[in-house]
């Protein structure tokens, strides 16, 4: 599957039609797997969705986030391209 500087994605579990949620994704970043990232139909077309949580305030926040806007583009890439082929 997809591969960029130590990212790979491991695990893409694709859903059927008529949902916007399209992929539930779970990668590799080093030593690491990330799980429960998400690819979403949206206005503009396919972009991924980091792994959230409900807080007891009732709004989900991510659990699971890249520190630069760089470093989203780059796991984006990686498993949008995955996920495309």
């Amino acid at each position: 599957m997809g591969d960029c500087a130590g990212m790979q994605v491991v695990r893409l579990y694709r859903l059927e039609s008529g949902s916007k949620v399209k992929a539930f994704v779970d990668v590799s970043i080093g030593d690491f797997i990330v799980k429960g990232l998400k690819v979403l139909e949206g206005k503009k077309g396919l972009f991924l969705a980091m792994p959230q949580d409900k807080a007891k305030d009732g709004k989900w926040y991510e659990t699971f986030f890249p520190a630069t806007k760089e470093a989203r583009q780059k796991i984006s890439q990686v498993v949008l391209d995955a996920y495309q082929h």
